[in-house]
């Protein structure tokens, strides 16, 4: 395995293991290295990809918990706003998007450890706000989850509550995000190699969610989504 094949690997394993962990954690912390990997457009369609087949399987034991009536709202706001966000990461040249993709993650993470209350983001019109903006964030940055992290703080809910949530969440707003993005443009190689890395982050996630308190998990996550976000904004900086 080349140092690249290495690089995505590891980066796709830790992004597949925190999400288990955490219920919403890959792309905080996949998508700014991918990024710098494979480039804005083609990183953050493979989060999107990730994300979206995670979550598939993490919905697969806990969709009846999911609350149809704070999540439809949601995720139909998201889905009208995919298409700008899409839209946003054609227009726009490489140092610019790594510039905004840094920064999003950046003030996102920001905003989750600040666990900014907001009566804003309660009830429907919190969670069509939530949708808006965590949909046009997923397919422009591929990071939809913070807003939706916002709104669950804001809404009161227990990590038990958040988890099915965010991965119907997850399902829906990547299959959007893929849509408007289109799939991942890899070799065979490189499909084996991130499908194998996110099996093996799924099942060391499992391992280490019986091991690991909620908030050691939850900080690392965001410390790391952190150090990304801002070498992001400092090659968007550089390049321009």
């Amino acid at each position: 395995m080349g140092g690249t094949e290495g690089l995505l690997a590891g980066i796709v394993l830790l992004g597949s293991c925190v999400q288990w962990l955490t219920g919403m954690g890959f792309a905080l912390v996949a998508v700014p290295a991918l990024v710098l990997l494979l480039g804005p457009a083609e990183g953050v369609v493979l989060a999107n990809f990730a994300c979206g087949a995670i979550s598939v399987v993490g919905l697969a034991s806990g969709w009846r918990q999911v609350r149809a009536g704070a999540m439809v709202p949601l995720c139909v706001a998201a889905a009208c706003t995919v298409p700008a966000g899409a839209w946003l990461t054609r227009q726009l040249p490489e140092p610019v998007l790594l510039l905004t993709m840094g920064g999003l993650v950046t003030i996102a993470v920001l905003l989750v450890l600040r666990g900014a209350r907001l009566p804003s983001l309660r009830g429907t019109k919190g969670a069509v706000a939530a949708g808006a903006v965590g949909g046009f964030m997923n397919s422009a940055a591929g990071v939809g989850g913070p807003p939706v992290s916002l709104y669950a703080v804001n809404a009161g809910w227990t990590v038990r509550e958040f988890v099915p949530n965010a991965q119907f969440y997850g399902v829906v707003v990547n299959a959007f995000s893929v849509a408007a993005n289109g799939v991942p443009e890899l070799g065979a190689g490189r499909w084996g190699t991130v499908v194998a890395a996110m099996v093996a982050g799924g099942f060391a996630g499992r391992v280490l969610a019986a091991r690991t308190s909620e908030r050691r998990a939850r900080g690392l996550v965001l410390g790391l989504a952190l150090v990304g976000g801002v070498v992001t904004v400092g090659k968007g900086v550089w390049g321009l």
